[in-house]
C-alpha cells in the first residue's frame, strides 16, 4: 500500500510571498461580502414600511428578532457543515440559500410573510459570513494575515453606504411600495454574479484538505499555487522542511468546544462578538427610526444615515492600516472604550451638524471594531479542525444578543428616548473590554497551525 506523505500546506502557504494569487482569493471573498448586503439594508426597508403602515416599534423589533435567529441558526449550521464539506462547497451552498430568500422576500404581500422570507434571509448570511470570514485565514499568511482580514472587511462593509445611496436616489423615483423591494432584488442579482465567479476561481482550502487526510488532493491544490505564485513573481519559491511528517491527525469532535482551551476561545469569541452585535446592528437597523423619534422627516433621517455610514468604511480603513501594528488584546479593549463613551456623547446631541459629526465619529469607532471582530480576531483563534465550528458556535453565541436586543431598544426608546439606548450599548462594551482583557489570547503574526496548538 503506497504511503502518502502529508503535503504541510500551512508551513507552504505561509512562506508564499504576496502574489496576484492571494489577491485573487481576496478579491473573490470581498466581492461576496461587498454584495450580500440583505442585512444592511435592514434600517432603511423598516423605515419605509413604517411610512406604509405596514410596521410599528414592536413589529420592527420582531422583523429584526427573527432576522438575527435566522443568523443564530445560519452560523450554527454553517460551521457544522462547513468543517463537513469544506470551504467552497459551503460558500456556493450558503450564497444559493441567500439569494433565494432575498428574491422571494421582495416579492412579500404582507409584513408576516416578509418576516418569514426575513428568517431564512438570516440563516443563510449567517452561515455564509462564517465560511468567508473564517475561511479566508486558511489562504493568508500569518505574518500579514490581518492586514489581508480588514481589507476584505474594507470592501465588505462598503455595502453599508452603498445600499444607503441606492435607498436616496430611488426613493424619490420609485413608489415606496416598489422601492424596498428594489432594494432586496438588487444585491440578490450581484450574488448571482459573486456565486458564479467562486465556482468557476474558488478553490479549496488546502489546509482544510490536509486535516481531513485527503492529501493528494491537497498536494494537487497546493502545487497548483505554487506554481502559479513563481509564475507570477518569477521567482522560484524556497523548499519547506516538512515538519508536519511524523505528526497524528487531531481529531477535534464538537463536544471539545465546550471545554478546557476551546471552550475558554468559545467564552472569548461569543463576548467579542456580542458586543459586535448589539452594538453595530442596533445602529444598522435602527438608527433612521432614532432620527424620526427626535423629530426629523423620513428624507433627512435617509441623508443623516447615509452621512453618518460614511464612517463604516473609513474605519475599517484605518483598521487596515494599524491591525497588524498593534496588539489584539490592545486593540479590542480601546474600541470598545471610545464606542462606550462617543455613544454616551452622541445620545447628548440635539443639532443636525452635531448629530452628523458624532454619528460619524461613533459610526468610525464601530466599524473598527467590526473589522476587529468579525474580521480578524475571532475567525483567527481556532485550529484549522474546527475554525468553522468554533467560529460558528461564537457567532451563534453572540447573535443571541441580536434577537434580545431590539426588544430592549423598542422598550428604551418609548420609555427613556435616546439617551437609554446608548447607556446599554455603552454598558455592553465595557463589560466586553474587561473579558478581552481577562481571558483575551493574542494572536497577532502568529501561523494557524501555532494558535491551533495552543489549544490542543
Amino acid at each position: 500500500m503506497e504511503t502518502i506523505k502529508k503535503p504541510n500546506c500551512g508551513a507552504r502557504l505561509d512562506r508564499l510571498p504576496n502574489s496576484k494569487w492571494h489577491l485573487s482569493i481576496f478579491s473573490i471573498v470581498a466581492f461576496s461580502l461587498l454584495v450580500c448586503w440583505s442585512n444592511a439594508i435592514g434600517g432603511l426597508v423598516l423605515a419605509q414600511l413604517k411610512e406604509l403602515g405596514w410596521t410599528n416599534n414592536n413589529i420592527s423589533a420582531i422583523f429584526t428578532s427573527l432576522t438575527v435567529a435566522g443568523m443564530f441558526f445560519g452560523a450554527l449550521l454553517g460551521g457544522i457543515i462547513g468543517d463537513k464539506i469544506g470551504r467552497r462547497k459551503s460558500v456556493l451552498t450558503f450564497e444559493i440559500i441567500h439569494i433565494i430568500a432575498m428574491i422571494i422576500g421582495s416579492f412579500s404581500p404582507n409584513m408576516t410573510f416578509l418576516i418569514v422570507c426575513r428568517f431564512f434571509m438570516g440563516v443563510g448570511l449567517g452561515a455564509l459570513l462564517v465560511t468567508l470570514f473564517a475561511g479566508f485565514t486558511e489562504y493568508m499568511p500569518g505574518r500579514n494575515r490581518g492586514t489581508w482580514s480588514s481589507r476584505v472587511s474594507f470592501i465588505g462593509n462598503w455595502s453599508y453606504p452603498i445600499c444607503s445611496l441606492i435607498a436616496m436616489s430611488i426613493t424619490p423615483l420609485i413608489a415606496a411600495n416598489m422601492n424596498w423591494r428594489v432594494q432586496f432584488l438588487v444585491p440578490a442579482i450581484l450574488s448571482i454574479i459573486a456565486t458564479v465567479i467562486a465556482y468557476k476561481k474558488f478553490p479549496e482550502s488546502p489546509r482544510w484538505l490536509e486535516v481531513q487526510g485527503r492529501y493528494k488532493e491537497a498536494e494537487k491544490i497546493m502545487s497548483e499555487i505554487e506554481m502559479l505564485v513563481e509564475h507570477q513573481t518569477g521567482k522560484k519559491l524556497e523548499p519547506v522542511t516538512d515538519v508536519s511528517a511524523d505528526k497524528k491527525e487531531n481529531v477535534i469532535p464538537y463536544s471539545a468546544l465546550f471545554k478546557g482551551e476551546l471552550l475558554k476561545r468559545v467564552i472569548l469569541g461569543s463576548s467579542v462578538l456580542i458586543a459586535m452585535n448589539v452594538v453595530q446592528y442596533t445602529l444598522i437597523n435602527w438608527l433612521p427610526t432614532i432620527f424620526m423619534s427626535q423629530g426629523i422627516n423620513l428624507k433627512n433621517s435617509i441623508v443623516l444615515n447615509t452621512m453618518s455610514m460614511f464612517g463604516a468604511p473609513f474605519g475599517i480603513f484605518i483598521a487596515v492600516l494599524v491591525i497588524d501594528k498593534i496588539p489584539r488584546k490592545v486593540m479590542g479593549v480601546g474600541l470598545l472604550l471610545m464606542i462606550a463613551v462617543l455613544g454616551y456623547v452622541y445620545s447628548l446631541q440635539t443639532s443636525m451638524v452635531m448629530i452628523t459629526l458624532m454619528g460619524f465619529c461613533l459610526i468610525t469607532f464601530v466599524y473598527m471594531f467590526v473589522c476587529y471582530a468579525s474580521a480578524v480576531y475571532v475567525p483567527e483563534i481556532w485550529p484549522t479542525e474546527a475554525k468553522l465550528r468554533g467560529s460558528g458556535l461564537a457567532n451563534a453565541v453572540g447573535r443571541i444578543s441580536g434577537i434580545v436586543a431590539p426588544f430592549a431598544v423598542a422598550y428604551l426608546l418609548d420609555k427613556q428616548g435616546v439617551k437609554g439606548v446608548f447607556v446599554l450599548l455603552g454598558s455592553v462594551a465595557v463589560i466586553v473590554a474587561i473579558v478581552i482583557a481577562t481571558i483575551g489570547i493574542e494572536t497577532r503574526g502568529a501561523s494557524v497551525e501555532a494558535i491551533g496548538s495552543k489549544a490542543e
